[in-house]
């Protein structure tokens, strides 16, 4: 006989902890899933270590990467971090030649919640508005109103640090005190400031604690120490991770299974009751089956990771994948655009340098299309910043003294360096999407997930506009070698992937309502990536966390109430 759960989550990343913590604090036994291995709460083996104490200096071979790494090692994975992605040659998947899409995953406890870059933004209308707007993508089924209680409610226990900028589609949010910008960011601030109204540099909004409240403490958290090796786990939980804050809260209330290494193969649905039965599980070292059964199911692993199991979930009732009555399950798959940008050199400020090894980078809000579209193009992007002192790079060329004076003048600093990447909004388009392979499978006998998707002419305009806008603004800000650049990398790289689920109010265009609740099958939730209607601009995470609380508060009072 199957064991049963109150509710059920799958995946454990960002969204899915979020889940276990919001269910296990109102009282409701959970079963939370994970496909990879355990990982403990301060269990990362490379953190704080100096690179010799690395193998080959913290390089990993160019061998071993092009073998099990051929996808991962895009995001320029090495030892510090290679034990938190996964190998590719162990889990592959299809892609169409000519349009190719880069699917980064992380399969542990915790997810890619251990790895993401934390940057913490927040939507606004202009962005749930948009698709109504220009008629790309369907209309987003909330607006800010729905959403901002729950920005703050998921803010207050994340720690987020930031500052109050008052930039209307930008939202402010309850913010931690910022990181400090260096004397070369805040240079270049006060020459934007002078020469634009609308081009701001602010503090990027990350979730490092700056100053951690009592319930943070509580939970064993603390204050970033400013090492900047956040990808390799901190176990100091001065970041938000599943492992540093989601999971211990709920652990707490002594409401909490987990089960790791746990792949869920599809979602079972009972025809008599037109619900949600439970999940078939496959366990990843022994291949041996189970099911468990609750009353609620959230899925929460990745935006493509939710779906396969979903288009995996077949039935009589739905041959097509679980809950997929309207056929665009799998379509409308996004990821932001993103390497383009500019870079260069100031030479004054020389008698300041950098101060520890701080986390985050800068930001610059959007600005184009804002009030109109006014650009040839539709929508908008942000940049991300990043400045330090570089070594002297032109020493050996600059040169002809060999011995002490030469080694002396390689020691020596050269000049600051700035650079700013943005990253731009994908429009959603049908013929981007993912499928199962029918022939093909993975050791467990699931079938592949296959994916198709390319960048439109619209994000090839916005990706020139971003860089010629960068070298304008490094220009103005009185920078000397400027290089713009566009470095073109397929869908994915960003690890903002987005749709194939989307929520909306039409349920013949949608899979899922305004709550993340399935249109057809109405105890299944999707509140991870999938569910996104549009990209925006913004580093989407923080508004996965919200999707999650808020769901699981409409879960729990329809479940209260006998609707589900």
């Amino acid at each position: 006989m199957a064991e049963e759960f109150d509710a059920i989550v799958v995946g454990s990343g960002i969204s899915g902890g979020w889940a276990a913590k919001e269910f296990c604090e109102k009282g409701f036994k959970t079963l939370l899933i994970e496909r990879g291995r355990q990982v403990e709460a301060g269990e990362y083996p490379t953190e704080g270590k100096a690179p010799w104490e690395l193998p080959n200096h913290g390089r990993t071979s160019r061998e071993e990467l092009d073998k099990d790494y051929f996808f991962q090692r895009q995001t320029g994975i090495d030892e510090q971090h290679k034990h938190f992605f996964i190998k590719d040659s162990e889990k592959p998947y299809g892609q169409e030649e000519e349009k190719p899409f880069t699917w980064i995953r992380g399969h542990q406890l915790g997810g890619k919640s251990l790895t993401w870059g934390r940057v913490a933004l927040r939507l606004s209308d202009l962005d749930f508005e948009a698709n109504k707007k220009d008629g790309h993508g369907n209309d987003w089924p909330i607006r800010y109103k729905d959403i901002a209680p729950w920005y703050d409610y998921v803010e207050k226990f994340a720690g987020i640090s930031g500052s109050i900028e008052n930039i209307p589609h930008l939202p402010d949010g309850i913010f931690q005190p910022p990181m400090e910008m260096n004397c070369i960011e805040q240079f270049v601030k006060e020459k934007l400031d002078e020469n634009y109204s609308d081009r701001k540099i602010i503090p990027s909004r990350t979730a490092n604690l700056t100053e951690p409240t009592e319930e943070q403490l509580e939970l064993g958290r603390s204050a970033c120490q400013y090492r900047n090796q956040c990808m390799r786990g901190c176990s100091l939980g001065a970041y938000f991770s599943s492992q540093s804050a989601t999971l211990p809260a709920a652990e707490r209330t002594g409401n909490l299974t987990v089960i790791s290494d746990a792949i869920v193969d599809s979602v079972i649905y009972d025809a008599s009751s037109k619900k949600a039965s439970g999940v078939r599980v496959i366990d990843a070292n022994t291949k041996d089956k189970t099911k468990y059964s609750a009353k609620v199911i959230f899925l929460c692993a990745s935006a493509l990771g939710s779906t396969h199991i979903m288009l995996n979930s077949i039935s009589e009732r739905f041959p097509n994948g679980i809950a997929n009555d309207s056929s665009v399950l799998g379509h409308y798959l996004m990821d932001h655009i993103f390497h383009a940008g500019a870079r260069g050199r100031y030479g004054g400020l020389q008698e300041h340098y950098e101060k520890g090894r701080r986390p985050n980078a800068i930001y610059i809000p959007r600005f184009r299309n804002v009030d109109a579209d006014q650009s040839g193009f539709l929508r908008g992007y942000g940049y991300e910043g990043w400045s330090s002192r570089v070594p002297n790079r032109n020493a050996a060329s600059e040169s002809v003294e060999y011995g002490a004076k030469f080694k002396q003048k390689m020691q020596g600093v050269g000049e600051w360096e700035f650079e700013i990447m943005g990253f731009g909004e994908m429009l959603p388009r049908f013929e981007n999407h993912v499928r199962l392979d029918r022939i093909k499978t993975d050791q467990w006998g699931i079938p592949l997930l296959h994916t198709s998707c390319e960048h439109g002419e619209n994000e090839q305009l916005m990706l020139e506009d971003i860089k010629n806008s960068a070298i304008e603004m490094l220009e103005v800000a009185g920078l000397h070698d400027i290089e713009g650049y566009i470095n073109p990398k397929p869908p994915g790289l960003c690890i903002h992937e987005m749709g194939t689920a989307r929520m909306g109010r039409d349920p013949k265009e949608s899979i899922l309502n305004g709550f993340n609740q399935s249109h057809n099958v109405d105890n299944l939730f999707v509140t991870d990536g999938a569910a996104m209607v549009s990209t925006a601009c913004q580093n989407p995470s923080l508004t996965y966390m919200a999707l999650t609380a808020r769901a699981v508060d409409y879960a729990v009072s329809q479940m209260k109430n006998g609707l589900i």
